[in-house]
């Protein structure tokens, strides 16, 4: 057997469970990657929803005084009607 071939065979035997294992850890440190900037999209979205729900309750406070001040204002209106008859 010529020495080539021999050293071939040998980087292919001893090479393939490096390959095999620097794959694993390529992808165990992508998948951390992947998991991170997931995890950065969560909480992103949380805060989304925060503003978006803080902003609806200020809304609906604002819409709740509105109604209070037409229900006031008929009320006022029915007295007037009521003393007109």
């Amino acid at each position: 057997m010529q020495p080539f071939y021999y050293v071939l065979t040998l980087v292919v035997m001893f090479g393939t469970p490096l390959i095999i294992f620097g794959l694993k850890y390529w992808s165990a440190a992508y998948q951390a990657r992947a998991k991170a900037k997931a995890d950065e999209a969560y909480r992103e979205l949380a805060q989304k929803a925060v503003v978006a729900q803080s902003e609806s309750a200020g809304a609906l406070s604002a819409i709740q005084n509105d109604v209070a001040q037409i229900a006031a204002r008929l009320t006022a209106v029915e007295k007037i009607l009521k003393a007109v008859e």
